[in-house]
């Protein structure tokens, strides 16, 4: 059983955190996914409805996998300490790391992606890659796993990137099944990236 800590933000993106946790909670006796928050345990998205988070900052938990989304959130977060620190502190003993689009951004900032690969939303490039000169920026990959780290580019992309890592922990088989029970189309190669160009 991997422990999945998902942390959110005000203004975090629905797709980046719902379209992974759909694909890795068909694995309940896999993972378990709990929600955190900075402070707050209730979260606005950036396109309205609302997520009850499990946990708060101030709650002594680490997680076997942190997992950080993006969202216009990400560019007011980044200049948050608490976060930073925070995301620094628990990526240090974490199994694994993952972000969705501008999560990376955070990630970056924190420190935690320093001389490892790692991609971001495409849109948002040169904004995300700014937050970390020492980060080994990939601008042509829908996602990207390098040492412990699973970055993906925008939003949607997760989705593949979630597949990927079920692949890695469980096997192919079993996300070949979690796409075909999402009726999801998965795009099954990281170096494909339309939305790059």
């Amino acid at each position: 059983m991997l422990s999945i800590g998902v942390v959110l933000f005000d203004g975090f993106e629905l797709l980046d955190v719902f379209g992974p946790l759909e694909m890795l909670g068909m694995f309940p006796n896999v993972f378990s996914i709990s929600l955190i928050a900075p402070e707050h345990k209730i979260i606005s998205s950036r396109q309205g409805p609302k997520s009850l988070c499990d946990y708060t900052f101030n709650d002594e938990i680490n997680f076997d996998v942190i997992f950080v989304p993006g969202g216009i959130g990400t560019r007011r977060e980044v200049n948050n300490a608490v976060m930073t620190d925070w995301l620094l502190e628990k990526s240090s003993t974490a199994t694994y790391v993952m972000s969705v689009c501008t999560g990376s951004a955070l990630l970056a900032k924190a420190g935690v992606l320093n001389g490892i690969k790692a991609t971001t939303n495409k849109r948002a490039y040169d904004w995300a890659i700014a937050q970390g000169k020492d980060v080994l920026w990939q601008p042509v990959a829908r996602w990207v796993e390098d040492q412990n780290c699973f970055t993906s580019s925008g939003i949607s992309a997760g989705i593949d990137m979630s597949l990927a890592f079920i692949e890695k922990v469980i096997d192919r088989k079993a996300s070949e099944k979690a796409a075909l029970d999402a009726e999801y189309i998965w795009n099954d190669n990281p170096n494909t990236d339309p939305f790059s160009r």
